[in-house]
């Protein structure tokens, strides 16, 4: 037997599903996951001894692929000196520094240990800060598995076809209203539905939980118009998006100021973390200063603070972005040619390092065209993939992610890759 199928069924006994994240479960594959003994750069080597080209990246923080040499550098200096303080530190301030100066709506942020408790504090700020119940997010943005936030949600749930949770009260959720993504009008709708007690808006300004696809023309300008027309607070999710879709995220792409921003992923270099932050006047009323209490015994941790505060510095320093750029246009017209060649019509999103191939001939702009995706051709897809030492997400509703580890060659021999996947997919 394999040494990951021994480890799953291992797993299995003293895991619920084997795996400490759902979608890591290839459950609807049709086979166990490989687990993984080490990484380097865009590389991964299982148990086996197999070889992997990832896109998948850690879900998004290996923007330098695995183990860069400045992260592992910062990290070797900062653990002599100990894991943890629960007290201030020097490194945290220097991180802090930094997000407000790269940010546009930055004035103040504080740290977490994740991205959900990022959206979940920021949703519980807004609440505070307007004094009123609403919150507003969209179909198939997923904002960590917050328990008012936890509807209609994409990433996970969407692979398990079950997009809400067992053990949330409807109470918790009667507060949050769900829109589709990109209807302007729903939105409009709503204010009017709800007037004076729509406290926030919550939106992957990109969505990459139920794939990754686009704002239409004028769609995030329109949230920014009525959050600020009806005293809204207008909250970007950009955990997945931050420091990946340019030096400054979504934000920097559109130049849409929200009033507060969540992010993740990135910015920890690998190691748990988790931000949000904005407005001066919104950020000061927590506590200590304001009356909306937010706490985290690990929060701003001095080894995590390190990590990513090496990666943000190092992507800034070496224009990094111009390098993802050129990688994802090489790997788009490869897609895009084999798909033309295969005569297959699928639908392709791109921007700068995040991508998704839909397995779908309609366009992608929202949870029900995404959820047109067929998942039979999918893993027929992702099998022959993985059998090829190439690793995409191991489900349709979810982004794939480039990093400056990915050679020209590297990006290739996946184009070729999928040429086979692609042919084997259509014709069974």
């Amino acid at each position: 037997m394999p040494i990951s199928e021994e480890l799953f069924e291992r797993a299995c006994r003293v895991i619920p599903g084997g795996v400490n994240s759902p979608v890591r479960a290839f459950r609807r594959l049709g086979r166990a996951p490989f687990f993984v003994t080490r990484a380097a750069g865009a590389h991964l080597w299982d148990e086996d001894g197999r070889e992997y080209i990832d896109y998948v990246g850690t879900w998004g923080p290996a923007i330098l692929g695995h183990a860069p040499e400045c992260v592992i550098s910062a990290v070797q200096q900062m653990v002599p000196a100990g894991l943890g303080y629960g007290i201030p530190t020097r490194v945290e301030v220097d991180m802090a520094e930094h997000l407000c100066r790269v940010l546009p709506c930055m004035d103040k942020v504080r740290m977490t240990n994740s991205g959900t408790e990022a959206t979940m504090s920021a949703v519980r700020l807004a609440r505070g800060f307007t004094g009123r119940p609403y919150i507003i997010k969209f179909a198939g943005c997923y904002h960590g598995h917050v328990d008012s936030l936890l509807v209609s949600a994409g990433s996970g749930a969407l692979t398990h076809g079950e997009p809400d949770s067992a053990g949330i009260p409807a109470e918790f959720a009667s507060l949050t209203i769900v829109l589709p993504y990109n209807d302007s009008a729903a939105v409009e709708q709503a204010f009017r539905r709800y007037p004076g007690q729509i406290a926030g808006v919550i939106v992957e300004p990109y969505p990459g939980n139920a794939g990754f696809y686009l704002p239409k023309p004028g769609y995030l300008e329109q949230l920014r118009e009525i959050t600020a027309r009806e005293g809204a607070v207008l909250i970007f999710d950009e955990v997945m998006t931050g420091f990946r879709i340019s030096p400054s995220g979504v934000i920097g792409k559109t130049g849409i100021t929200p009033d507060l921003v969540t992010l993740g992923k990135v910015i920890g270099g690998g190691l748990p973390v988790g931000a949000f932050g904005g407005r001066r006047d919104i950020m000061d009323c927590l506590s200590p200063l304001g009356p909306v209490y937010q706490a985290g015994t690990l929060s701003g941790n001095p080894v995590a603070m390190a990590a990513g505060l090496a990666q943000l510095r190092y992507l800034e320093q070496h224009r990094c972005h111009d390098r993802l750029e050129s990688l994802g246009a090489r790997l788009e017209e490869g897609v895009r040619a084999a798909l033309h060649d295969l005569q297959l019509p699928l639908t392709f999103k791109r921007s700068g390092s995040m991508f998704c191939l839909f397995f779908t001939t309609q366009d992608v702009f929202d949870l029900d065209s995404a959820m047109t995706a067929d998942f039979g051709m999918f893993r027929r897809y992702f099998l022959s993939m993985l059998d090829q030492g190439v690793y995409v997400a191991p489900s349709p509703y979810e982004t794939g992610f480039l990093s400056t580890a990915h050679t020209e060659a590297d990006v290739d021999a996946t184009v070729q890759a999928m040429r086979t996947a692609l042919q084997a997919a259509k014709e069974a």
